[in-house]
């Protein structure tokens, strides 16, 4: 663990009490605004939340090109209504990051 792992930034702290569980359906009405981003499940919700809302560019670009970050497919919306999974959610205005928990 290194000092940064034992000492989160603000931001990230202030993120990670924001993050709920949330229920597909209360999130549709940011997929049709096309303001859900679908956040893969090896990737830490908060840290990515922490580095859109730091506009970190580089990290960010880098997820979007490898497919870690996305806007969220219509493929998965329709998943995702039909089987009713265990979301997590933080908003990083206007985005909001979602990820599916097993």
């Amino acid at each position: 663990m290194t000092i940064e792992d034992a000492n989160p930034s603000s931001t990230y702290a202030k993120l990670l009490g924001e993050t709920a569980k949330i229920d597909w359906q209360d999130l549709e009405r940011f997929f049709a605004q096309g303001k859900l981003l679908s956040v893969a499940r090896d990737l830490d919700l908060v840290s990515v939340a922490e580095a859109i809302a730091n506009d970190d560019s580089a990290v960010v670009m880098q997820w979007l090109s490898s497919g870690l970050v996305a806007r969220m497919p219509g493929e998965t919306a329709a998943d995702y209504a039909a089987r009713k999974p265990e979301l997590w959610a933080v908003v990083v205005s206007p985005w909001v990051c979602v990820q599916e928990r097993a």
